[in-house]
């Protein structure tokens, strides 16, 4: 049925297609969200310093 490269072949894509699975589930479940979320702040940060200097002036 297999040789036993074959076989190699075939263990070798399917944790390739794991890994790369499980990657994007970390990636879309807890880097993105977290990425956004700290952008989302530092942009409120941002606006309501530049709103504080906009008054001083």
């Amino acid at each position: 049925m297999f040789e036993f490269d074959q076989y190699l072949g075939f263990l070798s894509f399917l944790t390739i297609l794991t890994i790369g699975f499980w990657l994007m589930i970390f990636l879309l479940t807890f880097v993105i969200p977290y990425w956004l979320t700290g952008a989302f702040f530092e942009w409120l940060k941002e606006r309501k310093e530049a709103k504080k200097s906009k008054l001083q002036e």
